[in-house]
């Protein structure tokens, strides 16, 4: 097996980490939480998107061009465990998991960038 084919069976064996991921803007604390059932495949696109000048975000976009790269962090805040049924879709508690998290105090509505969740 040539070393291409190896790298790509190796990824596609490695298990994903579903969840709770956040891009943490360190100078003020405001946070984007979302959730995926590929956190690390999430947030490498947030970083790309943000380098490029491309994200949807725009206040978060804004953030990133005046503050630059060094004042963000990306982190999963919560990882949900996979289940061993083979039809199992994670959509509905992953959505859940992320209402739980945005409840908590430390990310109040008014500093989040996420668009307009309703709790």
């Amino acid at each position: 097996m040539d070393h291409k084919k190896k790298l790509k069976q190796q990824y596609k064996e490695t298990p994903k980490i579903m969840g709770v991921y956040r891009v943490l803007n360190k100078n003020t604390g405001r946070a984007l939480l979302e959730c995926n059932r590929d956190v690390q495949v999430k947030l490498n696109r947030h970083m790309s998107e943000l380098r490029f000048g491309s994200h949807n975000n725009k206040q978060l976009q804004n953030d990133w061009n005046s503050l630059g790269a060094d004042a963000f962090s990306f982190d999963v805040v919560e990882v949900l465990p996979p289940l061993d049924k083979p039809d199992y879709d994670p959509e509905d508690d992953l959505n859940e998991l992320l209402e739980l998290t945005l409840q908590k105090q430390e990310y109040a509505k008014d500093n989040l960038y996420n668009k307009s969740k309703t709790r």
